[in-house]
């Protein structure tokens, strides 16, 4: 089965399996959690346990690439350390498909050596650019790949995560401007739905 979300088509039985998978290799769990902003959840999402991972990778990619062609983007970024795995599995499967997404990796700190890059990767000044990193909180390391791609003179046409925890991120991305969609989102219960599915 098909979802629409945005004019994009997406398997629904890959969000599931996804999500199953989030859960199988305890990427996602349940119970008393306090978050490094000092806030409680009564989940965690760790993305990294499921991006590393080979099915989840698989699946990700395979979750944001119609999104990225809908979005015409030249190039897929991301922040350092959450996004790495996320750029180059969605890159390497768009290669595969014959419709290449490049990958650039956003570092937390400008390279004080060799050229001094911010981005690692291929760009140039016009370049469409989709963001994307593994969770949305309050967007802090978005904003951060956002500002360093908009540095460069490129254009950010899309904002993903894999997870939104609706905890003012997503709300801010879209104040300013930003076209930002989540595969997964928190409800306020802290139940997790595949976006606009329940939730």
């Amino acid at each position: 089965m098909n979802i629409y979300r945005a004019g994009v088509v997406l398997n629904m039985s890959d969000l599931e399996r996804l999500l199953e998978v989030a859960k199988e290799r305890k990427a996602l769990l349940f119970g008393d959690f306090t978050l490094s902003s000092g806030a409680k959840s009564n989940y965690y999402f760790d993305g990294r346990l499921l991006t590393l991972d080979p099915e989840g990778s698989f699946l990700t990619a395979k979750c944001f690439l119609p999104i990225l062609y809908e979005s015409k983007v030249d190039a897929l970024a991301g922040p350092t350390l959450g996004a790495d795995p996320i750029v180059s599995s969605v890159s390497t499967m768009s290669y595969i498909e014959g419709n290449p997404v490049p990958a650039l990796i956003v570092r937390k700190e400008k390279k004080t050596h060799g050229g001094g890059r911010n981005i690692e990767g291929h760009f140039f000044r016009g370049q469409k650019v989709a963001v994307v990193d593994d969770t949305c909180t309050t967007g802090g390391s978005l904003f951060h790949a956002i500002e360093a791609v908009e540095n460069e003179g490129c254009e950010v046409v899309k904002v993903l995560s894999i997870m939104d925890r609706r905890a003012g991120g997503s709300e801010e991305l879209e104040r300013r401007g930003y076209d930002f969609q989540s595969l997964f989102v928190a409800d306020h219960n802290g139940e997790i739905h595949i976006e606009g599915i329940g939730s």
